[in-house]
């Protein structure tokens, strides 16, 4: 189960015991948000991508942000192309839904958007569509392992976050 993987992850940093399992549905942000009783934008949610020389990535970004395309072929050197829902689970190990930076291969690499940076903390799904974990964003930094931080997003307001 993809929620095992995620769980494996995060026990090597002792934090298996804090992801929540809900008895409702956490799939999408608007479901997610009210799953965890806080504003959408909170939401981690975790894009999945095949760049051109076949790259899979993550990009996990804030819940109120959409991935900017200008931004991400500045970034990646390449038009954005979402994996397919069969893909994901092929590529990334994890079903779309509960897509998330925890338990991927180590051939996946993850990145986080800087939109995340404005929270304290962020509910990021943990491989299940009725799961997630509040993390600061240090500690999902850490957890997920991330190749580092980009700005590939729009739609929020950027405030005290620089690039």
């Amino acid at each position: 189960m993809s929620i095992e993987k995620a769980r494996a992850a995060l026990a090597a940093f002792g934090a298996d015991h804090r992801i929540v399992e809900l008895d409702v549905s956490s799939a999408t942000v608007p479901l997610a948000a009210a799953a965890f009783g806080t504003e959408p934008a909170r939401i981690a949610k975790t894009l999945s991508y095949k760049l051109s020389d076949g790259q899979v990535i993550l990009i996990v970004t804030a819940g109120d942000t959409r991935v900017d395309n200008k931004l991400f072929k500045a970034r990646f050197h390449c038009k954005a192309k979402m994996l397919t829902p069969e893909e994901a689970v092929e590529f990334v190990g994890h079903a779309v839904g509960g897509v998330c930076p925890f338990g991927v291969p180590d051939t996946v690499q993850v990145y986080l958007d800087i939109s995340l940076q404005r929270f304290d903390t962020v509910y990021p799904a943990c491989g299940s569509s009725n799961s997630g974990i509040p993390v600061s964003c240090g500690e999902l930094e850490r957890f997920a392992k991330a190749a580092g931080w980009v700005d590939v997003c729009s739609g929020w307001e950027r405030g005290d976050v620089s690039a």
